[in-house]
């Protein structure tokens, strides 16, 4: 068993301290903030957290924060995650509580660690004011139904503790990169996250000739629910259009219309080189961009700017960001809302039928009251110990007419409505046969 470990910094640099931190959480996570450490984000620090000792051993990031005393991982099971999260509670408290400003959690959902302890994380995050953003995948449907549950039951607990979240299918991967084998799926799914991460946190980073500062995006992101998020490019004639096009008709927005969103964020980029009149943009081109924003109604909030990417050579880059979904709008939420509630409902329809039947049980034996029914006996039953008494005696020989001496006691019978009541001569009295 592994000691347990608090923050550990591998000897990073000395630098000016980030207001952006991107934490990976399990190893969806842990891979792409591996990604993007190694790609390079300007002004924005990482931190790997993980339930596993050896995962965080073999990445090149820094800082690191084992989650738990053993280090042995979760076993796929979120709920032994979320212990070892909240176990080390006051490291991650420590480890947010350095001036961040915005936080990044990435996570791959449907495992252990990824599952349980993200939303945990998440939740010190947002109690700490920092603006917090989730970016989380969940899996291929041939992973099996049980590991999608298990994700959209993380994506639900997690869209409860941050500002906005991002949620990516990799099943639209597979619409996007068909031609890709499994282990590159796998490669492109945590691509993906870095790049949605990348791509936000360089709006704020990366200065702009129309700039997009942090109080921009935060406009936009906090108290945003589910967001969508969609880059396009285009090139040639009407290339902003094109490019624009190209986001608006990504797989990656999971079918929803970025017209039904509150808040929109726009960034486009364009190469900018000197002497290169193609890679500019040109006044004309920004009709397209006009034309595009007029569509969406006035009580939208809006954001746009616009920055140089020396890469994109003769490209347009378009980036858009848009929040104000619910959680039924994350693609295949909708499905698991209702198979949840349909087995929620049979269910309690199940536990009422055996509250039904333990009732009428109860009934049976107590009475419909609930008091225990008094029993009485029938008109013509008699009590077993008094049967004899219940016969009438032969007549007796005696002074009397007919044989029978007068004024000889005889049983007497009085029958009433319900109850039938006997009296007889006292037990103690024996009367010799023939004598009064």
């Amino acid at each position: 068993m592994n000691e347990r470990r608090s923050i550990v910094d591998f000897g990073e640099p000395e630098k000016e301290k980030s207001i952006i931190k991107v934490i990976g959480v399990g190893g969806g996570g842990g891979n792409a903030v591996n990604h993007m450490y190694r790609e390079g984000i300007h002004d924005v620090s990482f931190v790997l957290c993980n339930t596993d000792a050896q995962a965080l051993n073999d990445s090149p990031v820094p800082v690191h924060l084992q989650l738990g005393n053993e280090g042995l991982g979760a076993g796929n099971k979120p709920e032994k995650a979320r212990e070892a999260a909240e176990e080390s509670i006051e490291d991650v408290r420590n480890m947010l509580s350095d001036g961040t400003k915005m936080a990044f959690i990435t996570a791959g959902m449907g495992g252990g660690t990824g599952t349980g302890a993200a939303p945990v994380i998440a939740r010190v995050s947002k109690e700490l004011g920092i603006l917090t953003v989730g970016i989380v995948t969940i899996p291929f449907r041939f992973e099996g139904e049980k590991k999608i549950d298990q994700a959209l039951d993380g994506v639900e607990e997690m869209s409860k503790h941050v500002d906005a979240l991002l949620v990516i299918n990799n099943e639209r991967l597979r619409e996007i990169y068909p031609e890709l084998s499994i282990l590159d799926a796998f490669g492109k799914a945590d691509d993906t996250l870095s790049v949605a991460a990348k791509s936000i946190a360089e709006i704020i980073t990366v200065h702009g000739l129309i700039n997009l500062d942090f109080n921009d995006v935060k406009t936009v992101l906090k108290d945003g629910g589910v967001a969508i998020m969609s880059t396009g490019y285009g090139e040639g004639e009407g290339r902003v259009k094109k490019a624009i096009d190209d986001a608006l008709n990504s797989p990656l927005l999971n079918d929803n219309d970025i017209f039904n969103s509150k808040k929109i964020l726009l960034s486009i980029s364009f190469s900018g080189e000197k002497g290169n009149n193609k890679g500019s943009l040109m006044m004309e081109e920004m009709n397209d961009v006009n034309d595009f924003m007029a569509k969406f109604d006035t009580k939208f909030e809006i954001k746009w700017g616009l920055a140089t990417d020396p890469e994109l050579g003769d490209k347009i880059k378009v980036t858009i960001l848009a929040t104000g979904f619910g959680i039924e709008d994350v693609d295949g939420m909708n499905s698991h809302i209702k198979k949840h509630t349909q087995e929620e409902n049979e269910r309690r329809a199940e536990e009422e039928e055996k509250a039904a039947e333990r009732r009428a049980r109860r009934e049976r034996i107590y009475g419909g009251d609930g008091k225990t029914s008094k029993y009485k006996r029938r008109p013509n039953e008699q009590p077993h110990q008094e049967t004899y008494a219940g016969r009438e005696r032969a007549p007796r020989r005696g002074r009397g007419e007919g044989g029978r001496a007068q004024g000889a006691p005889r049983a007497h019978i009085r029958r009433r409505r319900q109850d039938v009541e006997v009296q007889t001569p006292s037990p103690h009295i024996h009367l010799p046969p023939g004598r009064p």
